[in-house]
């Protein structure tokens, strides 16, 4: 099956900008997180490939690749059928494998020059964290399934003690073979060594000759305090280890925060939603809500004060990342009408609504809303 353009897959146009490119990376991220789907193999691997197409489209240099040369500028698969008969050699000098040489040097997946080594695979873990963790900051613990350099080796692959392994004798250590078509010279993985550059001639027996085996590892996790929903931390050598020695990938945390029961973020700044009394929003009052830090605030609410009405609590809002600063807090009155009045309660209302009615006064919108009626009724 073909695969799917990395501009189809995140729902963007090719000239989309970084902003709105990695917002809806973030959106498709957040959707399909295996952490929010939980056993959904199709979720997981839509997941997967949004990830993919992110981390290429996101780097321009990369992005320029892929515009001008597709899938292909980063795939690096084994020769292909009828490839056979081909004159295969190592290295060597001109033509368009040294030109892509010079202008993507290791974006095409391997070291040249002094005999390519593939490094160990990057992972991708996920981690969710509470509303309030995202504000301070905190360290998680987290499990990652992965390979480690074998013991009985010592990540040599080898069974000979010390022994290193042998520079593969048909690419010459490069990694790569090239092969001669017409006018194009197609380049592709070694099929002796796999594009590790390098054989084992006494495979060690516990990790067959790889020099890595399979194992989980618990790594603790800083995340800093205003870290946002969608974040990517990247750990550096913390992915799995390099076969035969070779340098070990790279960990990427996503970072997913749980929506909260009072609290909602915008940037730096935090929304709170809060009840009111209808008889504190006609009088007035003071309110005591609380703040994203623990702490609690006082707001006056002014008479006749509205539903939708906002009143602003300045640098009571959420962290800003890597500065001392904060947003601002934003409480946003909801007035409410009482339910299942008692008969006194009623009593006291109709009393209010004649009081009311008769004076003309207390509801100006409602008074100013049916004279508007009036006026709507009398011109037709």
């Amino acid at each position: 099956m073909a695969k799917q353009d990395f501009y189809a897959t995140l729902g963007v146009a090719r000239d989309v900008s970084a902003d709105d490119l990695k917002k809806a990376y973030r959106k498709l991220a957040m959707q399909f997180h295996p952490d929010r789907n939980p056993g959904d193999k199709k979720a997981e691997a839509k997941f997967k490939d949004v990830s993919e197409a992110y981390d290429i489209l996101k780097d321009d240099q990369k992005r320029a690749a892929y515009d001008r040369f597709g899938h292909a500028a980063f795939e690096g698969g084994g020769p292909q059928p009828g490839t056979a008969g081909f004159d295969f050699a190592a290295g060597g000098s001109g033509g368009l494998g040294d030109i892509f040489d010079q202008m993507f040097g290791d974006m095409m997946g391997g070291r040249r020059g002094g005999g390519a080594q593939r490094g160990g695979a990057d992972l991708r873990q996920g981690i969710e964290i509470e509303l309030t963790e995202a504000f301070a900051g905190t360290k998680q613990q987290l499990r990652v399934a992965t390979r480690v350099a074998c013991d009985a080796c010592n990540g040599t692959g080898s069974a000979d003690k010390g022994k290193q392994a042998d520079t593969c004798p048909t690419c010459n250590g490069a990694g790569k073979v090239r092969a001669q078509q017409g006018f194009f010279l197609i380049e592709r993985v070694c099929p002796t060594c796999s594009g590790a550059g390098k054989v084992i001639r006494n495979p060690c027996r516990v990790c067959g000759g790889a020099g890595t085996v399979a194992r989980e590892r618990t790594l603790q996790v800083t995340i800093p305090a205003g870290v946002e929903d969608g974040t990517r931390i990247r750990l550096s050598g913390e992915g799995e280890a390099g076969p035969h020695g070779s340098p070990p990938g790279d960990l990427y945390v996503h970072i997913a925060i749980r929506p909260h029961a009072i609290f909602q973020r915008d940037g730096a700044n935090v929304f709170c939603r809060v009840p009111v009394r209808m008889t504190m929003a006609a009088m007035g009052g003071d309110v005591e809500v609380p703040v994203i830090d623990g702490s609690r605030a006082r707001v006056k609410i002014p008479a006749g004060t509205q539903t939708g009405e906002q009143f602003r609590l300045r640098g009571k809002g959420f962290s800003v990342l890597r500065s001392a600063a904060r947003g601002d807090m934003f409480i946003q009155v909801v007035v409410e009408t009482p339910q299942n009045l008692t008969r006194r309660q009623r009593e006291l209302l109709e009393e209010f609504e004649a009081e009311a009615g008769s004076h003309g006064k207390g509801s100006p919108e409602t008074e100013g809303f049916f004279a508007k009626v009036r006026e709507f009724f009398e011109g037709r």
